[in-house]
């Protein structure tokens, strides 16, 4: 039989030998049946160097909301190359993202920008302690906000290692981590107000800061429950604390101001990166000003030499203009064909009788695959999620969905971009049936 990923593999071995562990992030090495490499994207499909061509509903880890390749953006990029790729100093395009992120976040009195959404999360705690005086950081169990050692506490602790119902563990999923770190957090369980309220009593007027995905994208596809959001900032208005909200995902998605716009709050702080850049490594810590204070007076420091890099930027106002130009328009479109998407995948799956059950709002959603015996209902929580989702199962699906040209997220995570259209979804749909079928037949033998 032909192997269809016979280059990925010997540019996999090769790159063990040079690469540690042959991939540039961890994750990647999640990919089956080998990580893939690939030659070139347009709008939602993309190309690897078999020849295979995919569906793209990957998108970048969702940085990609505009598509692959773009032509504007690409034109922009090159269109600042030719004037200069980085000078370690001011440009007018700044000022021109940095407006266009004010009028766009209901959040965004100042600016400053990253290269990461990591770098920014470390900037946001670091802001936070010094503006409260304060030493701990709230973050939800199973919330991921970053690979460093203060964005990866309390992420997927396994089962044996939860700790109890009323206080999550600071478990840190990685070696090498300085061990106060862990100390300096506090954990609270996703979409249970009465239990955030507890830990926040606990711990009163030692929070600096409350971090949070809107939806928690990262794990599962999570939308706040009734009262969540609202309680985040009753309780960081009483107790002195920031509310900082990662939009790394959410941001430009679910609203052109982000989920802070379709949520209706206003966060203190909030963390900006993938869609920003559109694929380029740019990011950006927005807020109010009066949270802003301590960079603006120099007492807490912020720097790196390629912020504000003008190719970033460049491609970053592009990506921006974009998302303004769309108007009311975002993202009803992007939602609608995500929603076309989850009700199909869920056809197949009842016509084959697998437990999938995809959840999210359209733009971005989540394919839970239940276990067996697992009760039906959303997934609401980091704790319901690893006792109902079925990874090994959800794993064999996505590959039989790869093999047909289908592309998702190991983890399960689907995104809807810009590029897009009605008829990418019937495409997708009509791939995916025969996906279904093998998968239904395979995991019955296994």
């Amino acid at each position: 039989m032909t192997d269809r990923y016979a280059n990925s593999r010997r540019l996999f071995e090769r790159a063990t030998l040079s690469i540690a562990a042959g991939v540039n992030s961890g994750i990647r090495k999640m990919e089956q049946p080998v990580p893939l490499y690939f030659q070139r994207g347009d709008g939602s499909r993309v190309w690897d160097v078999d020849g295979n061509e995919y569906i793209d509903f990957q998108i970048g880890q969702g940085a990609l909301l505009y598509g692959h390749a773009p032509a504007g953006m690409a034109e922009a990029i090159g269109a600042q190359a030719k004037l200069g790729t980085h000078w370690a100093a001011q440009c007018e395009l700044e000022i021109e993202v940095a407006e266009r992120l004010q009028k766009l976040m209901p959040g965004a009195e100042l600016v400053r920008f990253n290269n990461s959404a990591t770098e920014v999360v470390l900037s946001a705690l670091r802001l936070a302690r010094a503006h409260t005086g304060k030493p701990l950081i709230l973050k939800f169990e199973g919330a991921y906000h970053g690979w460093a050692d203060e964005g990866l506490v309390g992420f997927a602790p396994p089962p044996d290692k939860w700790g109890d119902d009323e206080n999550p563990t600071h478990l840190h999923p990685s070696q090498g981590v300085i061990p106060e770190v862990l100390d300096t957090f506090v954990v609270a369980r996703w979409n249970d107000p009465d239990h955030l309220r507890r830990q926040v009593a606990r711990h009163s007027g030692q929070i600096a800061a409350i971090i949070f995905e809107p939806v928690m994208c990262n794990t599962c596809c999570m939308e706040p429950a009734a009262g969540m959001i609202e309680t985040i900032r009753e309780l960081c208005d009483r107790e002195g604390m920031l509310m900082i909200a990662d939009e790394t995902i959410t941001g430009f998605r679910f609203a052109p101001g982000g989920a802070q716009e379709a949520l209706g709050f206003v966060p203190d702080l909030t963390i900006l990166g993938k869609a920003i850049g559109g694929g380029v490594p740019f990011a950006a810590l927005v807020g109010k000003k009066s949270a802003m204070q301590k960079i603006i007076d120099g007492t807490v420091v912020h720097a790196g030499t390629l912020n504000g890099n003008p190719l970033c930027l460049a491609a970053s106002k592009w990506c921006l203009d974009h998302v303004i130009s769309l108007g009311a328009s975002h993202p009803v479109t992007a939602n609608t064909l995500g929603r076309q998407l989850m009700t199909g995948l869920r056809a197949l799956a009842d016509q084959h009788n697998i437990p999938l059950r995809p959840q999210g709002p359209g733009a971005a959603f989540h394919a839970v695959m239940l276990k067996p015996g697992a009760t039906e209902g959303p997934v609401t929580e980091y704790r319901d999620y690893v006792r109902r989702q079925d990874a090994p199962r959800w794993a064999h699906l996505r590959r039989c969905l790869l093999e047909q040209g289908v592309r998702a997220i190991e983890r399960g995570l689907w995104f809807i971009s810009l590029a897009h259209r009605e008829a990418d979804i019937l495409e997708a749909l009509e791939k995916a049936a025969p996906a279904f079928a093998l998968h239904a037949a395979e995991w019955k033998s296994a």
